[in-house]
């Protein structure tokens, strides 16, 4: 014991450098050497995983569990497209029972040439839902049958839409495609299943 302090004594004294000082400096310097370590690997694994997507794609998502567990929830109908022709897929899903605009359900698709298309609806106030669902886009004065519904149609720079207002909910089918791809769409929407 007395000649490991001894040899403790004579590292200080060629350093120069208190004990404690020097192991607070080995704790550091080891930390950021494993942080580089850990970020290179996950660099790494992300630069050489292609995953199971081609390139520029945007992958695709199951929504039947989480629409079925919504519609139980939503205090409206929910609706969810049925029989839409091959080409169409889903992308993102989401219920939020106490959203910005009151009970919030989300499903969007990309169409069969790649554009955006997204039914919302709310049960919230239906003039800044419909503001925030479709990017501040403009009624148009004019409406489009769709579904055995009159959907208002809204023009915008970022999304158009097409809009049912309801007493218990507001539904909101808007996207990049085109207004017959959002008709198409409009038109193949049903209750969801609970």
């Amino acid at each position: 014991m007395a000649n490991d302090v001894a040899t403790d004594a004579t590292d200080d004294a060629v350093t120069g450098e208190p004990p404690r000082r020097r192991q607070r400096f080995d704790s550091i310097r080891n930390m950021v050497l494993s942080l580089a370590v850990i970020c290179a690997g996950a660099f790494g694994l992300v630069l050489f995983n292609p995953g199971d997507q081609p390139e520029g794609s945007t992958p695709t998502v199951s929504y039947e569990v989480e629409a079925t567990t919504a519609a139980r929830a939503a205090p409206y109908e929910l609706l969810v497209p049925e029989g839409l022709p091959e080409g169409w897929r889903a992308t993102s899903v989401r219920y939020e029972p106490l959203g910005e605009f009151g009970a919030t359900w989300h499903l969007g698709f990309l169409d069969p040439d790649d554009e955006y298309v997204a039914v919302r609806q709310a049960d919230g106030d239906a003039g800044e839902f419909v503001a925030d669902a479709t990017r501040d886009a403009e009624d148009t004065g004019s409406a489009t049958a769709a579904g055995g519904r009159d959907w208002a149609r809204y023009e915008g720079s970022k999304y158009d839409a097409l809009v049912l207002a309801e007493p218990d909910a507001t539904t909101v089918v808007m996207g990049t495609a085109s207004f017959d791809r959002l008709e198409q769409f409009a038109g193949a929407l049903v209750a969801a299943a609970e």
